[in-house]
């Protein structure tokens, strides 16, 4: 980051962001890419850029883009949101059909944008099948309707799919992805698409408040994650998983194992609160955050070790 190239991003003239665009484009599948400086910016950049006020985006009711944004999309973008309801976050063409609008009720809103989310926070890091992705994918083509990815964690998904990022997007009309989080840069996030997509999302962006000038040093440290981080997620699904299995064997508390699929865990006390089990947790030196209503989540990421996860289960068997 220090010894970054740097410009004036406003102007396109950072040529360490504008190298780091071209290899996420090139990783992701696209013709562009844009630096952004939050997942949720990348997300908002994205459905912004899709639609016109009155539109609606139909998306999974336990999704990020529907709990965690702040009523971003009606507030920036004058959207609706229809959240559907799925017992497994895993959408499908039948579980979406009943929240297209009709073309010819001008008194609903416009059905512009199927967002899904993999992998998915909410639901334990669940990854999507890449059968299922597709032939959700070739629906909303065929229903006209712009088909968007909330990858916050998708290089999560690639890893344990053992495929390119490229595959899962390949049948997404725009992207978000994060490049803190597993990956370990310190901000920022990565949209991409077509290049009039990206060139309408840059000035959206300005508008917002996104310009900045010698991005570069923040580009810098996503481009290293891009390159040498994201090999690495593998250990963090196995300390994930080896957390579960210990938790699952403490007769205070309850998860099924068999659902963390990536890096995330969720899981609740038979008799304290969330709260109570996070502040316990907290003095001892361990930090949860809370999940799901009634439960805890942990997130397993390049800070945390095997190690870590030992003394973690040793302070977890106190509480």
């Amino acid at each position: 980051m220090y010894e970054a190239e740097v410009g004036d991003d406003v102007f396109n003239e950072d040529p360490t962001v504008n190298e780091f665009q071209e290899f996420a484009a090139d990783m992701l599948g696209f013709e562009a890419a844009l630096f952004v400086l939050s997942g949720v910016m990348g997300n908002q950049l994205c459905l912004k850029t899709h639609t016109q006020p009155h539109d609606e985006v139909i998306c999974d009711a336990e999704s990020h883009i529907f709990y965690y944004e702040s009523g971003s999309p009606a507030v920036l973008s004058g959207l609706q949101l229809f959240p559907v309801f799925t017992p497994d976050g895993i959408l499908t063409p039948e579980s979406v059909t009943p929240a297209i609008r009709p073309i010819e009720a001008y008194y609903m809103p416009r059905t512009k944008v199927l967002a899904v989310e993999n992998t998915h926070n909410r639901r334990m890091g669940k990854v999507y099948p890449l059968e299922k992705l597709d032939k959700l994918g070739d629906f909303a083509k065929e229903k006209g309707i712009k088909f968007h990815l909330d990858g916050a964690r998708v290089w999560n998904a690639a890893v344990k799919l053992g495929v390119e990022p490229k595959t899962i997007t390949s049948k997404f009309d725009s992207v978000s992805c994060c490049l803190s989080k597993g990956l370990g840069a310190p901000i920022g996030s990565v949209i991409a698409g077509s290049k009039d997509f990206i060139k309408e999302a840059f000035r959206f962006r300005k508008a917002w408040g996104g310009g900045t000038r010698q991005l570069g040093i923040l580009a810098a440290a996503g481009m290293y994650a891009l390159k040498n981080n994201i090999s690495r997620l593998a250990d963090d699904h196995s300390n994930a998983s080896m957390l579960a299995e210990e938790i699952a064997n403490m007769p205070q508390f309850e998860i099924n194992p068999a659902q963390v699929e990536t890096n995330i865990l969720i899981f609740k006390h038979n008799k304290k609160s969330p709260a109570e089990v996070i502040s316990e947790c907290e003095s001892k030196g361990l930090r949860f955050s809370p999940g799901p209503i009634g439960t805890v989540r942990a997130i397993t990421h390049l800070d945390v070790d095997k190690n870590d996860v030992i003394e973690a289960v040793k302070i977890l068997k106190g509480i």
